[in-house]
């Protein structure tokens, strides 16, 4: 892949916008496509190596190295995501690599997408707790969903995914981002979304990030839900802190003629608090420009900001006390 330097990278993709995570640059550290799961909707395509087995599977200097080559100048940038085409854990240093990030470059933020396969391994926790967001999945919570959509490897369990993800959780005071991914017919059934809320209460993530199909997977037969079955699933996992991952309502360039609506936010916030993410799904705005128009309706004491655990929440001051 090439950068507008012109400079050929192996490791390195984009960057690319991310609703989540702003400008984000991708590091793939694993080869296509090499995981522990085999899920019916990736993506990347069929697994080739179905493995648990943690290797040195690209190698660590070179991967550093071509990091410094593309972080020298500084680019602009939000976050560096470690992601791509296989479970970025597999990497048996990621670590070194997290560290030579959080250590060199300093300005930018880290982010983990993993498939949670191997957060059940202490070796695996410690080497990514440097990390300022991790994203760990969890769409079943028995046994036979969890065969039916992810396809693990032979030995791997529901039962130590959850457990995975409550003890990074208790070790971890990043943001936790846990998505689940529904799949109509097979994980969006009473019985199985108990399950999942069950053990979302347990691990209590920061946040809880609903996502569905909207692009090809590796099984055709895999379909989007519908909007209603999304806003139905939501609200089943209340008073759980939950959001409906829309990709389709991406930071966009900033439009001139389409300003953002000032009045809607003003409303919209009298009746809930908001973060920046929300508000930008909502008005399908570019996420910095959102960002701007918030901070100086702060500084005219319009909104206040509160934080809630790792979130900050905009909302509308209450009578004598604005600004507080």
């Amino acid at each position: 892949m090439k950068t507008n330097r012109e400079t050929v990278y192996q490791y390195i993709f984009g960057p690319v916008p991310s609703r989540r995570l702003g400008i984000s640059l991708g590091l793939d550290i694993i080869p296509h496509k090499t995981c522990s799961l085999n899920c019916v909707y990736c993506e990347c395509g069929k697994t080739t190596r179905h493995t648990l087995m943690r290797e040195e599977y690209a190698p660590t200097s070179d991967i550093i190295s071509e990091l410094d080559r593309y972080l020298a100048p500084l680019p602009d940038l939000d976050v560096i995501t470690f992601a791509g085409s296989g479970e970025p854990t597999l990497h048996a240093h990621i670590g070194l690599i997290i560290n030579h990030v959080k250590t060199n470059y300093p300005r930018y933020k880290t982010a983990l997408l993993t498939n949670s396969s191997l957060l059940h391994l202490e070796e695996v926790r410690q080497s990514i707790l440097s990390v300022d967001y991790i994203l760990p999945s969890l769409d079943a919570a028995s046994q036979p969903v969890f065969e039916k959509i992810n396809n693990p490897v032979d030995g791997l369990s529901a039962q130590t995914i959850i457990d995975g993800i409550k003890k990074l959780a208790l070790e971890y005071t990043g943001i936790l981002w846990v998505e689940v991914f529904i799949i109509p017919g097979i994980n969006d059934t009473p019985a199985e979304l108990f399950l999942i809320k069950k053990a979302l209460k347990e691990i209590q993530p920061t946040r809880v990030q609903i996502n569905s199909l909207d692009r090809p997977g590796t099984c055709a037969w895999v379909q989007p839900p519908s909007t209603q079955q999304l806003n139905s699933i939501a609200n089943f996992f209340l008073p759980l802190p939950v959001e409906i991952i829309t990709r389709k309502f991406r930071p966009q360039e900033s439009n001139a003629e389409e300003k953002p609506d000032v009045e809607y936010i003003i409303n919209t916030l009298k009746r809930r608090p908001m973060t920046i993410e929300d508000i930008a799904v909502a008005l399908k705005i570019n996420i910095n420009e959102t960002q701007d128009m918030i901070d100086e309706l702060v500084d005219m004491k319009n909104l206040v900001a509160e934080r809630a655990g790792s979130l900050t929440f905009y909302r509308i001051p209450q009578k004598g006390n604005a600004g507080s």
